[in-house]
């Protein structure tokens, strides 16, 4: 069956990555995306009827109106088909599962010296015609 076909649409995922919890693992970085209150979706879902996801998306990411990353979908090292078609080899998809993709270059880790969010930041992830994710930093303790 075509992979893109039981893709119901898109929105916008931040998984708020820990980044000194990704550093516990030497292979895996599991451990840096999944803490409680650490991530988001939306603010709206574009139906795979509203727009082909054959055509490529363009995301920007924001730091404080500062631009980090600008990039399309069509630059994904896996295109949508290819990810459903993997990831359904290993686990059972099921109505409402979410499949976050990751994200281009340009994250604050990588820059020199890395640029880490810091408490009052204001992130902002875009994808035209699906919208705007916002979310403030906040200090755990």
């Amino acid at each position: 069956t075509d992979a893109l076909s039981v893709v119901a649409g898109v929105t916008i995922g931040n998984e708020g990555t820990v980044r000194d919890w990704m550093r516990h693992g030497t292979l895996n970085v599991t451990q840096g995306k999944n803490f409680d209150r650490s991530g988001s979706i939306g603010p709206w879902i574009m139906t795979s009827d509203e727009r082909s996801l054959d055509e490529p998306f363009t995301l920007e990411t924001r730091v404080n109106g500062e631009v980090r990353q600008h990039d399309t979908t069509d630059r994904l090292l896996w295109g949508f088909a290819a990810l459903i078609e993997y990831i359904s080899t290993f686990t059972s998809l099921s109505p409402g599962d979410l499949i976050f993709t990751g994200t281009p270059t340009g994250s604050g880790s990588h820059a020199t010296p890395p640029i880490w969010l810091a408490q009052g930041d204001v992130l902002e992830v875009e994808i035209a015609g699906v919208g705007t994710l916002r979310n403030s930093v906040v200090n755990e303790f």
